[in-house]
């Protein structure tokens, strides 16, 4: 994947293929910024004008362990060109800060 778009970058005529919808998931350890980065995602997402539904999800745990699954905090955001009915399924762009959000 990353081949491919190293080759785009490098020829201008290359063709990009253009998605209907894309869903991005930032995770990471709670305190890490993760809801913030989302919010701010989806403002910029939603000044473009694209359809969007987001998902936050963190930790029940007031203070849970770094590192563990236990304390990871995600935000999934669905966006697209044409109406969005929910946050998706699977993402597209998985953005982990570290290896307990894989």
């Amino acid at each position: 994947m990353a081949t491919r778009f190293a080759e785009a970058m490098d020829d201008p005529t290359a063709s990009l293929e253009e998605l209907e919808s894309v869903v991005i998931r930032f995770a990471g350890d709670s305190g890490d910024g993760m809801q913030l980065t989302g919010a701010q995602f989806t403002s910029s997402t939603a000044l473009e004008g694209s359809d969007l539904a987001t998902f936050p999800d963190f930790p029940a745990e007031i203070r849970a362990p770094v590192g563990t699954t236990f304390g990871v905090s995600a935000f999934q955001i669905n966006f697209g060109s044409s109406a969005i009915l929910t946050a998706g399924d699977a993402p597209d762009v998985l953005v982990a800060m570290n290896p307990a959000a894989l």
